[in-house]
Parts: structure tokens; sequence; C-alpha cells
């Protein structure tokens, strides 16, 4: 069984209901649900986005609409599983940092706790992923 890893621009694209990602995670799901991912970093960078966007909301309508759209990432992470970045995928970080690998931080982070589960990780930035040697990279929005 293949884990796949939702990279935040997949689980982005998700929660806005892109079709063509909704109908291969739909299949996914249907057939092993435990075979679908996001990570902690992931939780951290959607709620980040999601409180951001409450405390600049200037109406009630904004603020309504802000809260609803927390409400409804809450349920979303109640209902994946959550991978940890725990000491292997924190150690794998430290690995490619003193190896020079230079994307950025939270994408690194992602990218070690891909690794640490064998996963294959789930994004459209194939540019930066595509630097970390070992990780399996797919692009499902095409």
């Amino acid at each position: 069984m293949i884990l796949y890893v939702m990279d935040t621009d997949h689980l982005s694209l998700y929660e806005r209901g892109d079709p063509i990602i909704r109908n291969r995670i739909l299949i996914i799901r249907q057939t092993a649900s435990d075979s679908l991912a996001i990570t902690v970093i992931n939780v951290e960078e959607q709620c980040a986005g999601r409180l951001a966007q409450i405390r600049k909301a200037t109406t009630t309508q904004a603020l309504v609409f802000a809260y609803e759209k927390l409400k409804a990432t809450l349920v979303l992470f109640s209902d994946i599983q959550v991978l940890d970045y725990d000491m292997r995928a924190n150690d794998r970080f430290q690995e490619f940092r003193e190896a020079g690998v230079r994307i950025g931080t939270q994408d690194l982070r992602i990218a070690a706790i891909a690794l640490t589960h064998n996963a294959t990780l789930l994004t459209r930035n194939l540019r930066d992923f595509e630097r970390v040697p070992g990780l399996v990279i797919q692009d499902w929005s095409v």
C-alpha cells in the first residue's frame, strides 16, 4: 500500500473543491482511507492562515466567513490522518540541512515527515521538492 501525503497546496485545492484533486482523493478514501495523510506542518500552516483571516476581517460578513472556514478546516483535520513531526523526522530534517538542501523550512519538514513514512508527497511545488534526495513526489493537479 502506498501512503500519500498531501502538501499544503494540494490540501488547499481539496478544500476549495478542485474537481481533479477531489476525485482522486475520493477514490483513495473509498478504497484505502488509511493511505492518505497530511502532516502536522500542514495543520500549522492552514491554522495560521485561517487565524490571520480572522484577525484581518474588517466586516461582520468577513468575520463570519473566516470562522466558517476555520471550522471547516478543523472538521477536515478530524477526518484525515495527521502525521507527526517526531524525532525521526527532525533527524532527517537536520541531515538535509547539513547536506545543504535548500528549500523552505516548512517544506523540508514536510519532506522529512513523508520520507520517514516512506510516503509519496502530493504537491505542485515540484521545483523545490525535487531537491530532496529520495523523496517521491507527484502532482495530482494536472
